[in-house]
């Protein structure tokens, strides 16, 4: 068992900073090809907390909503997340955003990057995310 790195990106010009976050977290588990031990690493309190303060297991009980008794946001998504999850054991990791953290830095690099190859601009000219 050895360490594997492999960089994914995406752009949807149509959605959340929440529900992509979900979605990076949804295709990373999803792009591996067998069970796993995985450390994954967000700086996205949303996502991370919903996993290590048991929002999820929260929502699922209460039929799916929060606790101003609201439709939980992002509920699609959140259930595959639960699906691709499940064959791994997955340790959630919060880093903080914008602190120059190599990797967390790299990921806004390629966030950056798939915006404006999708937008047709030099990434330089793409907001610091």
């Amino acid at each position: 068992m050895g360490e594997h790195r492999r960089e994914l990106s995406g752009y949807d010009p149509k959605t959340t900073n929440n529900r992509m976050e979900i979605l990076a977290a949804v295709e990373a588990l999803r792009a591996l090809k067998s069970p796993c031990q995985v450390k994954l690493h967000s700086d996205s309190a949303y996502l991370v907390n919903a996993f290590l303060q048991n929002w999820l297991g929260n929502w699922q009980r209460n039929g799916w909503v929060n606790s101003k008794k609201d439709p939980v946001e992002n509920q699609d998504l959140w259930r595959e997340l639960l699906q691709v999850t499940r064959p791994h054991r997955v340790e959630w990791v919060k880093v903080k955003g914008h602190a120059d953290n190599p990797h967390n830095n790299r990921c806004d690099e390629l966030a950056r990057a798939a915006i404006a190859n999708r937008a047709g601009i030099d990434t330089r000219d793409v907001q610091a995310l």
